[in-house]
């Protein structure tokens, strides 16, 4: 997926692989804008009480960085759809801050989807997923576990391919 070229990340996308980022990173930007609830377990997980055990405190802390670790989330979410190609498949180019925003927009992606789909530190994905094929082929289950699996792999890649560009 993602290799080294000169100083930068380079990859091609296939025409779903753009129609599936496209997708993962507006609904991580339609999440943080469309009025957040900190009570959606999503919303919970990318944005945790700093003091748990005293949340007055937690609010307060709140009040004054939130906004900026939103705007953060979403422009990060928007370097992915910004680099991607308009339509169809084509390559995408980062430079190294490019490419942390997106290891840190998947990241958030992969947070959200992996909440709402209940995958836990221990869960095995494979067995995850194989499990879900065997119960229905053809349901969302199965094409969420496959996104989520597959960020995870475009994660490790840019990650691999991050450090020999610094």
């Amino acid at each position: 997926m993602f290799r080294r070229v000169g100083g930068q990340c380079v990859a091609t996308f296939e025409h779903d692989e753009v129609r599936v980022l496209r997708k993962v990173a507006a609904e991580v930007v339609g999440l943080l804008t469309e009025g957040m609830d900190h009570t959606d377990p999503v919303v919970s997980r990318l944005f945790p009480d700093i003091y748990p055990e005293l949340p007055d405190d937690s609010q307060e802390f709140r009040l004054y960085t939130e906004g900026d670790l939103k705007t953060g989330k979403i422009d990060q979410a928007g370097a992915i759809l910004a680099a991607l190609p308009d339509e169809g498949e084509g390559e995408v180019r980062l430079d190294g801050e490019a490419a942390e925003a997106w290891l840190r927009a998947i990241n958030d992606a992969r947070l959200a989807m992996g909440t709402r789909l209940e995958i836990q530190a221990d869960t095995d994905l494979g067995e995850e997923l194989d499990d879900a094929v065997l119960e229905d082929a053809g349901s969302s289950r199965v094409f969420q576990l496959s996104v989520y699996a597959y960020l995870g792999y475009l994660q490790e890649s840019l990650l691999n391919a991050l450090p020999e560009i610094k």
